[in-house]
């Protein structure tokens, strides 16, 4: 990967999963980073199912089938509105490009600043909703 780690990608409790993450979503995320022409922090890549259950009682809006538990999304911290269209935008035609569900997810200032995006292909696709 020439923007990431894969430490990045690491459920906070399970030091070095982020290696389980998919390589096609690591190659995706990768060039993702290159045409948005700016830096962006992931804040939630392969997430155990521990501390995936541990987000879920703490309030948190999490689905059992999350894409999280395999290695096949990433929450990317964005709180600037022109900055999420440039990425969603790229994200679509990337997706269109190397053959990959459309599935993201948005959050603004009141849902925490975050685009979801993830390749499932065993979930509906295209897909595009608000947090």
């Amino acid at each position: 990967m020439k923007y990431f780690t894969y430490s990045e990608f690491d459920s906070p409790d399970s030091q070095g999963s982020g290696r389980i993450m998919d390589k096609t979503f690591l190659k995706f995320i990768d060039e993702l980073r290159t045409r948005c022409k700016f830096a962006f922090r992931i804040t939630s890549g392969y997430r155990t199912k521990e501390y995936h259950d541990n987000l879920t009682k703490r309030g948190y809006k999490t689905i059992p089938t999350s894409a999280h538990l395999k290695g096949l999304a990433a929450d990317i911290a964005v709180s600037d509105s022109t900055k999420r269209a440039i990425l969603v935008g790229f994200a679509l035609e990337l997706t269109d490009e190397m053959g990959l569900p459309f599935r993201v997810g948005v959050a603004g200032k009141s849902g925490g600043n975050f685009v979801h995006i993830d390749i499932d292909s065993t979930k509906k696709h295209p897909r595009l909703w608000v947090y």
